[in-house]
């Protein structure tokens, strides 16, 4: 069980089953057995038999944040469609406009310079550290709004200083937002960070 708010390490040795568990969250992998269940605000959803209204609500309210970001993020997509692809897709009647600002405000929270605006969303991620990267990867999957954010090693491929950085980031989100999240690691230094 996961609470609102709440921050579950699941850790163990590579190859073990770890990202075997995000991908069965994230139904791109189907269970032999067993069940999963997510609360929403409108009642319980089965997240391995959910379909049609259901399923979208699940798209929304569960969203990852990969290991690697650079394998994560489309090199042919700039930060402003990367990070506002889940709004296009969720709510395709917004506006340009709003959706823009959406975006904006996605890039700021996760701490990336808002003085860079406008020339900031026309970039493309090879034009950024790593570190950047992985913050691009956070706004990707806040801006729809998620109550449960899967987190699959989001530090692994950072230097030890950027990984304080970016663990600082996803603790003040969960408190400002409520998150919760799965931490999947082998690293019980960011468990106990966490």
């Amino acid at each position: 069980d996961i609470k609102r708010g709440e921050c579950l390490g699941l850790v163990g040795e590579s190859g073990c089953g770890k990202t075997t568990v995000s991908k069965i969250l994230m139904r791109a992998l189907t269970p032999d057995t067993g069940s999963v269940h997510f609360n929403s605000s409108a009642g319980p959803i089965d997240v391995l038999k959910a379909q049609g209204r259901d399923l979208h609500t699940l798209r929304t309210k569960i969203q990852m944040v990969f290991q690697d970001p650079v394998s994560s993020l489309s090199p042919r997509m700039t930060v402003e469609e990367i990070v506002g692809e889940g709004l296009r897709v969720h709510e395709p009647g917004l506006a340009v406009a709003e959706r823009r600002a959406r975006v904006q405000d996605a890039l700021r929270q996760v701490g990336l310079d808002e003085t860079a605006f406008p020339a900031l969303l026309s970039r493309y991620p090879h034009e950024f550290s790593g570190g950047q990267r992985q913050r691009l990867a956070v706004a990707r999957a806040l801006i729809v709004n998620p109550q449960l954010v899967v987190l699959d090693e989001p530090t692994s491929a950072l230097d030890v200083t950027i990984q304080h950085q970016v663990l600082a980031l996803l603790q003040g989100l969960q408190r400002e937002r409520g998150l919760a999240y799965l931490l999947i690691t082998h690293d019980l230094a960011v468990v106990a960070a966490m």
